[in-house]
């Protein structure tokens, strides 16, 4: 392992730091209110923790910068020491700098001397930072050194449009802070003139300034994306980092609007600062990835009269990448936790935005988990003919698509139902897509046991749509998918058996064999009914869930009792297509029962 590999996570750690500590202040150089404490290192002239919100916030913003500095200038004398690691080094060492540099600006800025441009100042040391660590973190994840160029930097395409943006995305986040602190916009009412004339102060032409970054900005972002789409489909990082930029940017801009529209909530605030410093990283990350992978324009030109797929086997390639029907079962999970949660039929805005959220959530998931398992899915008969495997779309396509999904689904779900709701799909996200797709199937013959915990979120969404909190009985929606996706899939695993084999999944039958599997998936099946029965216990429920629930109860362990006892593949399909059936069922009996 090189130099530039070894500290790669703390590298990834420390950015994640300075990523919040940017987040959060940058949505306090936009609080009206100021900073949260006048004097530093103390808050108040005190060290202990202070009782307003946003003092609190001050202490932790400057408690996470001060973690992610030390990091810093402890990796700097790591490398120093070893006397090694290149650009790396350097990169850190400036960083180190910026750090210091950062800490001086901040301590004045708590002082209140010349708040305005100090703030200004910090916030441009704090890119410049964020853009080091990101490119830093970003050379480290990628093997081999940066290759070398025949041709000069501005010679490709990418490079100009990755160096444009980058500089427009800067300019338009340190104009932003100078509107916002300097109440420009109060002098450039109107839209896009000032009152249909050109401004005539100062603040007019700052305001006005402002506005013609973001559509520079937004014309270089997106020039950005059309371009890569059509030369770099094959490069992962090149087209998921552009197309990454281009939802956070279009997502910024709808963010801010639903932020205007709903008198500043302070968690769309929140959520604004933070997509304003995915922006930046972003921009970063693909100015890195062009400096890497740029081609000449003559490749990029060659590379665009590649023959692709194109037409309807395109677009139902990536209505494939969806998984439609899993996304269509989950979908009802995610309504039935809307209707039970709000005890009543919620409104058709409400089910539109929250339901195209948890479809976007769902697919954009399943098409990064098919990125992720592109090999053994082309090792295995059931999923060779998906989109990736069979050649259709890219691996890049389908990791970039899923990318943006996943993005749009968080910004429809924060700016249009409630935060909650946004936080908890994310949570499903990152659980389908890390815990379990890259750590546990891999892992543990317990992958789909622990790994039920991603698809049984979305009811616990649909209920947090409705109701904008969670209690008990809506963890009990969680644990009836929970209960209900081991025997489903290890059902599906006993048909599929030599697939995963072949595939060295360590599914149920493949590790403890067929006999054991019908075992577990007769034992949970009992108690996946039981669970049931015992919701309406707790009100979660009444007589006509209670019957359905018997009903439908007696035919699974019906079903699952024949895979107990009968040999063959048959039967254990069968029960791979009356679990998917009675989860639907189940859930539209407590829509059912709420309702009548």
């Amino acid at each position: 392992m090189s130099i530039e590999q070894r500290p790669r996570y703390w590298l990834l750690a420390v950015a994640i730091l300075t990523f919040l500590s940017l987040m959060i202040g940058y949505g306090m150089r936009f609080n009206p209110d100021g900073q949260g404490c006048p004097d530093f290192p103390t808050c108040f002239g005190q060290w202990t923790i202070p009782a307003e919100s946003a003092a609190r916030l001050e202490i932790a913003h400057r408690l996470i910068a001060a973690i992610s500095g030390l990091i810093t200038l402890s990796l700097t004398g790591w490398m120093w020491l070893k006397r090694q690691g290149g650009g790396l080094k350097f990169s850190l060492t400036i960083t180190s700098v910026l750090f210091l540099v950062q800490a001086g600006l901040g301590a004045g800025l708590a002082g209140g001397v010349g708040a305005v441009w100090l703030s200004t100042a910090h916030l441009a040391a704090a890119l410049s930072s964020m853009a080091l660590l990101s490119g830093a973190v970003t050379q480290s994840f990628l093997s081999g050194p940066f290759p070398q160029q025949n041709s000069p930097f501005f010679r490709s395409s990418l490079r100009r449009f990755s160096t444009a943006t980058l500089l427009l995305v800067f300019g338009l986040m340190i104009s932003g802070v100078l509107v916002a602190r300097l109440d420009a916009g109060s002098a450039c009412a109107g839209f896009p003139l000032c009152n249909g004339e050109l401004p005539s102060t100062t603040l007019g032409w700052l305001a006005m300034g402002h506005r013609l970054l973001t559509l520079l900005a937004g014309l270089a972002v997106m020039g950005t994306f059309f371009r890569v789409n059509r030369s770099y489909f094959d490069q992962p990082l090149v087209l998921s980092s552009a197309s990454a930029l281009m939802v956070l940017f279009v997502g910024q801009a709808f963010i801010g609007a639903m932020k205007v529209q709903q008198n500043f909530p302070p968690d769309l605030v929140v959520v604004h600062a933070a997509i304003t410093a995915a922006v930046w990283v972003a921009a970063v990350i693909l100015f890195v990835a062009a400096l890497r992978l740029g081609k000449s324009e003559a490749d990029e030109r060659l590379a665009a009269l590649t023959m692709r797929v194109g037409g309807k086997q395109r677009l139902k390639a990536y209505l494939m990448l969806n998984k439609p029907i899993i996304v269509a079962l989950l979908l009802v999970t995610t309504y039935a936790g809307m209707v039970v949660g709000g005890k009543s039929i919620p409104s058709v805005e409400l089910t539109l935005w929250t339901l195209l959220g948890g479809a976007l959530a769902a697919g954009g998931s399943s098409a990064i988990n098919q990125y992720i398992d592109r090999q053994i899915d082309g090792a295995m008969q059931r999923t060779a003919k998906r989109p990736i495997p069979s050649g259709v779309l890219t691996p890049a396509e389908g990791l970039a698509y899923g990318l943006s999904a996943c993005l749009a689904a968080f910004f429809i779900l924060a700016g249009t139902v409630n935060l909650l709701a946004a936080l908890l799909s994310v949570a499903g996200m990152i659980y389908y897509v890390l815990i379990y797709s890259i750590w546990l199937k891999h892992l543990t013959v317990q992958n789909i046991v622990i790994g039920g915990g991603a698809g049984a979120i979305p009811p616990l969404v649909g209920w947090a749509a409705a109701t904008g909190s969670l209690n008990i009985p809506s963890l009990f929606l969680f644990a009836l998918v929970f209960m209900w996706t081991p025997p489903h899939f290890w059902a599906l695993a006993l048909v599929r058996a030599k697939d995963y084999a072949r595939a060295g999944v360590p599914m149920l039958p493949v590790v403890r064999g067929e006999k054991e599997t019908r075992n577990q998936i007769f034992i949970y099946t009992l108690e996946l009914v039981a669970l049931t029965l015992l919701m309406p216990v707790f009100k979660v429920g009444g007589s006509i869930f209670l019957i359905s629930a018997v009903v439908l109860g007696l035919w699974l362990i019906h079903t699952a009792w024949n895979v107990l006892r009968k040999p063959g593949n048959k039967v254990a399909w069968r029960m791979y297509r009356y679990s998917s059936m009675y989860l639907a069922f189940i859930f539209l009996a407590l829509v059912v029962d709420v309702l009548l």
